[in-house]
């Protein structure tokens, strides 16, 4: 038998890595596959995907929702209706199936009815096929119910076939059981010592799985547009403009998966904008409070979801937030300073510069002064004697007016 987890969200990865699982037990011959599932849900689309493998599958696929205190909610729920077996430990729970928009954009009343039902005739199709409760697996999609394992069980008819506490005793309890396929044939199983094929993520699935996660997509979307900033910043550097597109790059690839809410990835998008400005229009910190207050607003609402698996934590927010501000403020403070520091070259660097009259200045007249290594033509308003010490007053083209030390 081949035995896999699946602990993540439903997507396209996850999707792949099932169906692959499904089609080696196939070319092996094996007697059974078991997914140990665990999923706050995930995307319709690649659950489709999943239970039509399960469907055409020559080898008998069982769900089982382990360990105690796992769920198996929303997609995870339909899965598990369209395993062959479908089995829960202790302590665990499945449900909570109705569809919810996985761009985050609202939806009309009618659009949102339609959804649901589509959804729970899919979900009624599955159950009655594999004998199971068709009624309780339209309301988990209908009116968002969620069973645990003696709810699941004690339904009549009941939506899973037996509660198991591990792998152990879930192959005891289903070794002699005969299985009725999706077209009606019927299967023995015999899993008594049967042996074990753990199956795992590829190095590539494990990566695509860990990216397309809420936490790691908004890191990777902060840090994508702060290496793009830089680059902006200092022209040629190339590792921050290299580093902040890829980050960018997957992190549009995660959020294509996730349910994201576009009003909020527009305000993080804005106030990181507004970071950037602050560093080339002085606005005396306006443009890091405005950003400050987008980059919240919109972590805040990024994901569209009432699971907590599926927003992003304000465990990550706070960091990011107050490491953006940092660096904001830091740059704001360089900019104020650098404002207030005098001139340092042209024609007002002058002003203020001590010197030497060279000759004798009267009023009115002209004389020449030496001064910031250069000798000068200047004049004054009073009468300076030669090789008094004077300070520039103003510049006039070529000529300068002094004023005795």
């Amino acid at each position: 038998m081949y035995a896999a987890e699946v602990d993540s969200i439903i997507h396209p990865v996850s999707a792949e890595y099932m169906i692959e699982t499904m089609d080696r037990a196939d070319r092996s011959g094996a007697a059974l596959v078991v997914f140990t599932l665990r999923t706050p849900g995930g995307l319709i689309d690649s659950t489709r995907d999943i239970v039509s493998h399960m469907v055409a599958a020559k080898t008998p696929v069982a769900v089982f929702v382990a360990p105690s205190g796992a769920r198996a909610a929303s997609a995870g729920f339909i899965l598990t209706i369209a395993a062959d077996i479908a089995a829960m430990a202790p302590g665990t729970h499945i449900g909570a199936a109705h569809p919810v928009a996985g761009g985050g954009e609202k939806i009309d009343e009618t659009m949102a009815k339609k959804a649901a039902e589509d959804v729970a005739a899919y979900a009624r199709t599955l159950a009655r096929n594999r004998h199971r409760n068709a009624t309780l697996a339209a309301q988990a999609v209908t009116e968002s119910r969620a069973f645990t394992e003696h709810e699941a069980l004690e339904a009549a008819p009941p939506l899973v076939d037996l509660i198991a506490a591990d792998m152990s005793d879930l192959l005891k309890k289903l070794d002699g059981r005969t299985v009725i396929r999706f077209d009606g044939t019927r299967i023995t199983l015999k899993t008594a010592n049967a042996h074990r094929v753990a199956v795992t993520m590829s190095a590539r699935q494990r990566v695509l799985s860990a990216v397309a996660h809420p936490n790691i997509a908004y890191l990777l979307l902060s840090l994508g547009t702060l290496g793009l900033t830089i680059e902006l910043w200092s022209p040629g550097a190339v590792l921050p403009g290299v580093a902040g597109g890829v980050c960018l790059l997957l992190a549009f690839f995660a959020l294509q998966m996730l349910p994201v809410n576009y009003a909020g990835l527009l305000l993080i998008l804005f106030g990181l904008m507004l970071f950037a400005l602050e560093i080339k229009v002085t606005s005396y910190g306006l443009l890091t409070i405005g950003g400050l207050a987008s980059l919240i607003f919109g972590s805040m609402i990024l994901m569209n979801s009432s699971a907590p698996e599926l927003q992003v934590s304000l465990r990550v927010v706070l960091p990011v937030v107050l490491g953006f501000s940092g660096i904001a403020m830091f740059l704001v403070r360089l900019g104020v300073a650098a404002q207030r520091r005098p001139a340092v070259t042209g024609a007002v660097a002058m002003i203020g510069e001590a010197g030497r009259a060279l000759t004798t200045i009267a009023p009115g007249r002209t004389g020449r002064v030496a001064t910031h290594g250069e000798i000068w033509q200047a004049t004054s308003a009073e009468s300076i004697p030669e090789g008094a010490r004077v300070r520039v007053t103003q510049v006039e083209g070529l000529r300068l007016t002094v004023r005795k030390e």
